[in-house]
């Protein structure tokens, strides 16, 4: 009986150091996961800090790529945004072309077809789709699941999945300065793995016309109105 107790007794001293590794294991995971959880609220208040009601505008050149097709397109031009909602995107290259919206109405101006589409800006901005985050940050955390997926000494970047699917947006990854929380980058993936990247330059924060989020349409132009 002595023998059986001291054959226990020595089991439970073996195991001792196995308890206490996996006990350090959960501890620094679990440490691990609030620093993580810590540094995302961190990079959310500054990034809601900058762009909450602030207007900006900004340079920006774009790669679409669609995969099935194996093409790349490139084109450059200048973008504006205003709180909420409310964003101009001028394409100078290779065509040029506008696309406006004050929130409510949605004008796609193509002046080499004479032609403007029309649309219901609700309707064509869901989730935050065509970058309309960048005009109401506070759509981040209200329709994504968010994650760092990874930072460097100078940027994080961050992951956001939409909380309800949407064939256009399966996931976002976006760049953000650790300076000044300037969005630098967007990639946007829809469910066919065709991808939309914009790059930020010049990035300036000021006051912007409202004039600039709507659109006159001109005399003989074809109007067509986009159903969604």
């Amino acid at each position: 009986m002595q023998k059986m107790k001291e054959k226990i007794f020595l089991n439970f001293l073996n195991k001792i150091p196995i308890m206490i590794i996996l006990c350090s294991v959960f501890v620094s995971s679990a440490m691990a996961q609030d620093k993580s959880s810590a540094d995302l609220d961190q990079l959310l208040d500054g990034l809601e800090k900058r762009y909450s009601k602030n207007e900006f505008m900004a340079d920006f050149s774009q790669v679409s790529k669609l995969k099935v097709l194996e093409i790349d397109e490139t084109a450059s031009g200048k973008a504006m945004f205003s709180h909420p909602g409310k964003m101009k995107w001028e394409y100078l290259q290779p065509q040029q072309h506008q696309i406006i919206t004050n929130g409510k109405s949605l004008w796609i101006y193509r002046p080499d077809q004479n032609q403007v589409l029309l649309g219901n800006a609700q309707n064509f901005f869901k989730q935050g789709s065509g970058g309309a985050f960048l005009s109401d940050i506070a759509i981040v955390r209200k329709k994504y699941n968010i994650s760092i997926k990874e930072s460097s000494k100078e940027t994080f970047t961050l992951s956001l999945i939409p909380q309800t699917k949407t064939p256009e947006i399966q996931s976002i990854l976006m760049i953000v300065s650790k300076e000044n929380y300037n969005i630098q980058k967007i990639i946007t993936s829809n469910i066919y793995e065709d991808t939309i990247e914009i790059t930020f330059h010049k990035i300036e924060f000021k006051d912007i016309d409202d004039s600039v989020f709507n659109f006159n349409i001109p005399e003989n132009t074809n109007v067509i109105q986009m159903e969604n």
